[in-house]
């Protein structure tokens, strides 16, 4: 059995639920392949004594996970991990996160706060999957969409 320790991080602040707190992070690790098949999840007590939350609220946010067929509860054991969300290209091994890292390095390095990066990032990512659902057209690095330039045409 691997346990895997996983600290669920509570915003109170956030306006979301601390249930789906924990949901959201859960997939985040089995995106980034923290979490694998076979991984028991922290207990509901473990998670309370880290977190401050409920256990009662633990016990909702696996159930949640569970209903997706991601984690199962197995008795008298814990909660295990089921299937994965991540894909080789989005693990923290991948060259798309190194670059990722790099990036990030470099906002931070030219005085750009958290606030400034996440702003960036959503926006990038708005525009890059909006394209997506418009056809098909994908944001180019040089911001141009679907391969027209930006030059005036007459």
């Amino acid at each position: 059995m691997v346990v895997v320790i996983v600290e669920y991080r509570i915003d109170r602040r956030s306006g979301v639920p601390a249930f789906q707190q924990i949901v959201q992070q859960t997939k985040q690790a089995l995106r980034l392949g923290v979490l694998v098949p076979g991984d028991r999840l922290p207990t509901a007590k473990e998670v309370a004594a880290t977190s401050t939350v409920n256990p009662n609220t633990t016990l909702k946010a696996y159930r949640e996970l569970e209903r997706e067929g991601l984690v199962e509860p197995r008795p008298g054991q814990g909660t295990f991990v089921r299937r994965t969300l991540g894909r080789p290209e989005t693990g923290t091994d991948s060259a798309l996160y190194a670059e990722l890292v790099a990036w990030m390095s470099r906002a931070a390095g030219g005085g750009l706060e958290q606030e400034d990066v996440a702003a960036l990032v959503a926006s990038a990512m708005e525009k890059q999957y909006a394209a997506r659902e418009r056809g098909g057209d994908e944001v180019h690095d040089n911001g141009v969409h679907g391969g027209h330039d930006n030059q005036e045409h007459r």
